[in-house]
């Protein structure tokens, strides 16, 4: 089968429009870095989401889960198979104090619908630069609050296309880590648990860290954000400086100047360009200090 007959079998489900082939990722990346993916679908519907993933399954053609692209870094060669986009299911839904929210939602958008009704609790998330499914999956967290402390459950799909609801204590959420991601699951919806609260308080902490995000964090250049997790009894970004690996890299790609724990494209780079940086970065800190870095960032592809 080609990725034309792929193309030809899906659109019994999907919309043509929503079906593409030979799509650039580098729209769909926060690095703005990839090559192309073999067939590109975006779901209107999660009825259509288990139809792609059933597909995929029966037919044996690997299939990659795409969110805001925030954290993943895609090869130039591109991805074989079929990229699973679920921007379309951005429903967010608020029913008193609890938040319901599509996989494509994306939790800024989300944290700021809960601040509007006076909900607490998703303050941290105000600038997250990712879907909800991508942040249940990683278990997104930053300024002190994670998604484990406000899910109630989560909606997805295994690779075979079966539903499953699971919930918090199911998804055995840890630093940045899951059951989603260990055992491969597409989020389709998340359910949360907030509380309400004093509005001038919600704001007010809302401007602080976004005054403190935009204040610290390379926003003005394409990045996959905080490139490396925490290592125990350290700072990725700390090692880093401390390392005097800020503006240094490989091609177009460079450690931010204002945020050690950002690389950047600076530069027209490519997605080489960038790993290369990466491998970099983590063999100067070990020869430097001992401490591996070990990456955040999902790198998917071919070279």
């Amino acid at each position: 089968m080609t990725l034309y007959q792929w193309a030809e079998d899906l659109a019994q489900w999907i919309k043509p429009e929503n079906i593409k082939t030979n799509e650039s990722l580098k729209t769909y990346t926060m690095t703005k870095l990839g090559g192309n993916a073999d067939v590109f679908v975006m779901p209107a519907t999660e009825q259509e989401a288990v139809a792609v993933v059933k597909y995929a399954h029966t037919h044996d053609i690997p299939l990659l889960m795409l969110g805001n692209g925030s954290n993943m870094v895609v090869r130039d060669g591109g991805v074989r198979g079929i990229v699973l986009h679920f921007a379309k299911l951005d429903e967010i839904r608020i029913e008193g104090d609890t938040v319901y929210a599509g996989s494509g939602a994306l939790i800024i958008d989300v944290s700021k619908r809960a601040a509007a009704e006076s909900l607490t609790g998703f303050e941290f998330a105000c600038g997250i630069p990712g879907s909800i499914g991508g942040a249940m999956a990683m278990n997104a967290g930053a300024y002190g609050g994670e998604i484990k402390d406000v899910i109630v459950q989560c909606a997805v799909l295994t690779d075979e296309g079966e539903c499953l609801v699971l919930s918090k204590d199911e998804l055995d959420l840890s630093y940045r880590k899951s059951i989603i991601s260990k055992n491969g699951y597409y989020v389709l919806s998340a359910t949360f648990q907030l509380a309400k609260g004093d509005q001038a308080a919600i704001d007010a902490k809302i401007a602080d860290l976004t005054f403190q995000r935009e204040s610290k964090q390379p926003l003005e250049y394409p990045s996959a954000g905080s490139v490396f997790k925490r290592p125990p009894g350290y700072f990725a970004g700390k090692l880093i400086q401390d390392s005097e690996l800020q503006g240094k890299g490989v091609g177009g790609a460079e450690v931010s100047e204002k945020h050690a724990g950002f690389i950047i494209n600076k530069n027209n780079a490519t997605a080489k360009d960038y790993i290369e940086t990466i491998k970099m970065v983590q063999r100067v800190v070990k020869e430097k200090f001992g401490v591996e870095l070990e990456k955040e960032v999902k790198i998917v592809g071919e070279d």
